[in-house]
């Protein structure tokens, strides 16, 4: 099992940027991939950007050049720093990872609140 803490979320300006840490624990030797995901009110659970444990990188179209995911293997740790924040960016960021043989046992956070208003 895995153990996933968020910090560094808050209230910010449009315009403004936040960046968001994910620590691990428990099986971190066991972790494949590492992601963060979002939950805007009223709206389904969306992909935001997701690191392999190699290193490769995916980012959703509506925050790419605008979010970057970085992660530290030997810290299993994962962030994402996000510029150019955006009203419709506010949702709850939720820090997720694939652990397992397979990457089959998928690990949640607790979820970190990002509110972007002026």
């Amino acid at each position: 099992q895995v153990q996933l803490v968020e910090s560094g979320g808050g209230l910010v300006q449009p315009g403004g940027s936040l960046r968001l840490s994910c620590a691990a624990s428990g099986k971190i030797f066991d972790i494949k991939s590492m992601s963060w995901f979002r939950q805007a009110p009223g709206k389904q659970r969306e992909l935001v950007a997701s690191s392999s444990r190699l290193g490769s990188t995916t980012v959703a179209d509506s925050v790419r050049g605008r979010f970057t995911i970085s992660r530290d293997n030997a810290k299993a740790t994962v962030a994402l720093q996000m510029n150019n924040l955006k009203p419709e960016d506010t949702a709850v960021y939720y820090c997720h990872a694939r652990s397992g043989a397979d990457g089959a046992v998928v690990n949640w956070g607790q979820g970190t609140q990002v509110t972007v208003s002026s």
